[in-house]
């Protein structure tokens, strides 16, 4: 990852790679790793402060605060302002449509 934004690799592009490379076991296991990692510790959740605060370690320091406020809002399933683990989780593998289409076409391939 350089400095050239054109040469970086974007979120989208390394969650499928991480998933074919370490298959959905051990991609979960990271995911909850990466949770640990944003959480705030107090509340065992992230927050908007605990993901501003460590946004750049995913890759979204560039982000404006209303864009990683909408992340927030996206992900948040149950309206409490904060993600828990299992909406975090969600959240990542929905940001990531090309895995999604992978998972899609493995679970409908009726050719094996």
């Amino acid at each position: 990852m350089g400095a050239d934004k054109g040469s970086s690799v974007q979120f989208q592009d390394f969650l499928p790679v991480m998933a074919r490379k370490l298959g959905v076991k051990a991609l979960i296991q990271e995911l909850c790793k990466g949770f640990q990692l944003l959480m705030e510790p107090s509340q065992g959740k992230i927050t908007f402060q605990s993901l501003k605060r460590n946004a750049s370690r995913l890759g979204l320091g560039d982000l404006r605060d209303d864009e990683l406020l909408e992340m927030m809002r996206e992900g948040d399933l149950d309206g409490d302002g904060a993600l828990d683990q299992m909406e975090f989780c969600i959240l990542m593998v929905r940001l990531s449509p090309e895995l999604m289409e992978e998972e899609a076409h493995r679970a409908f391939d009726f050719e094996h």
